[in-house]
């Protein structure tokens, strides 16, 4: 999904997030379908955790739209694990301890879900692009310039 230069930048922002909150145990960053972009999540398997992140996603997307609250920001289980929309496609999910500040576990989870989100569209972005049109071939002859286009029919 993420070539391996974003995957870095992804997994770099999960490390500068786990270095700035205390009490922080792990931060994965996945796609809305459960497929992992970066994890920094020691001790835990984080295929299963990308795959419980897009399974509780699906609920709350239908939740929200159930409620009329507008789209997915955010899911909050106590205990704690957070996950946050990043972007359009991808989710970032957060491992904390109990005694974490959830107001700071909140400014930053959302922070750092923007900063993952702007890198993973980009690349979407780039992949949805139309390649751009092939070069004519200098080998052989020259291509022919179409003749003009007029509204008169063709003299005999």
């Amino acid at each position: 999904m993420v070539p391996e230069a974003e995957a870095q930048d992804v997994l770099d922002e999960l490390q500068r997030l786990r270095a700035r909150v205390p009490l922080l145990t792990g931060a994965l960053a996945a796609s809305t379908d459960g497929l992992i972009v970066a994890q920094d999540t020691p001790g835990v398997e984080a295929e299963g955790i990308a795959a419980l992140t897009a399974a509780a996603l699906g609920v709350a997307v239908r939740m929200t739209d159930a409620t009329g609250r507008g789209g997915f920001r955010e899911l909050l289980v106590s205990g704690y694990i957070a996950t946050y929309a990043a972007g359009s496609s991808a989710v970032l999910t957060l491992l904390a301890e109990d005694r974490i500040n959830v107001g700071r576990l909140h400014l930053e989870g959302r922070r750092s879900g923007a900063r993952i989100g702007e890198v993973v569209d980009a690349v979407l972005e780039r992949a949805e692009r139309p390649a751009p049109p092939q070069r004519p071939d200098r080998t052989g002859a020259l291509p022919r310039r179409p003749a003009p286009y007029t509204d008169r029919p063709p003299t005999p």
